[in-house]
């Protein structure tokens, strides 16, 4: 299975942009845009957005109906407005656990890929402090099928907000 990242798209497209711009302009300001250019390169795409991680979350779903995962997750099931970001973080510290206790390296990859889209696109929200929130720990354990259940539930959250 071919796990595709969103999140690395442009790169390519800056190199050769960036190449082509010093070709022409061999000046210091023409290097100095030749290494910002190769700097933003390696810094973290922002077009990743909330519908890239409901296409993850659907490999997820069909990968884990492959394979019998017998694990309770902490979930959040009925999202207060107030707590979404800190829902998102458990819902994500959660899907670590499967990563780490997973010994099939599609449903890693899909949970790496996942996370790192998540959080790019939660990284706006991420300083917001809610109060009066459940911890993960405080949540009630369900399957692991209700738990993405209820993560592609607060996603469309999200999305709705956004």
């Amino acid at each position: 299975m071919r796990i595709s990242k969103p999140y690395l798209r442009s790169t390519s497209i800056q190199c050769y942009l960036c190449l082509l711009l010093n070709s022409h302009f061999l000046t210091e300001a023409g290097i100095h845009v030749f290494i910002l250019g190769c700097i933003s390169v390696s810094l973290p795409k922002t077009e990743a957005n909330w519908h890239d991680v409901i296409s993850d979350l659907k490999k997820f779903e069909t990968l884990i109906q492959s394979i019998h995962i017998d694990a309770t997750l902490y979930t959040e099931s009925n999202v207060d407005l107030r707590c979404k970001v800190t829902a998102m973080k458990c819902f994500l510290l959660e899907l670590r656990v499967i990563s780490q206790e997973s010994n099939n390296v599609d449903i890693r990859q899909v949970i790496e890929n996942l996370t790192i889209l998540a959080n790019s696109s939660l990284s706006s929200n991420m300083n917001i402090t809610e109060s009066g929130c459940k911890e993960c720990e405080q949540l009630e354990e369900k399957s692991v099928e209700e738990f993405l259940q209820s993560f592609v539930q607060i996603v469309q959250l999200f999305i709705r907000i956004s």
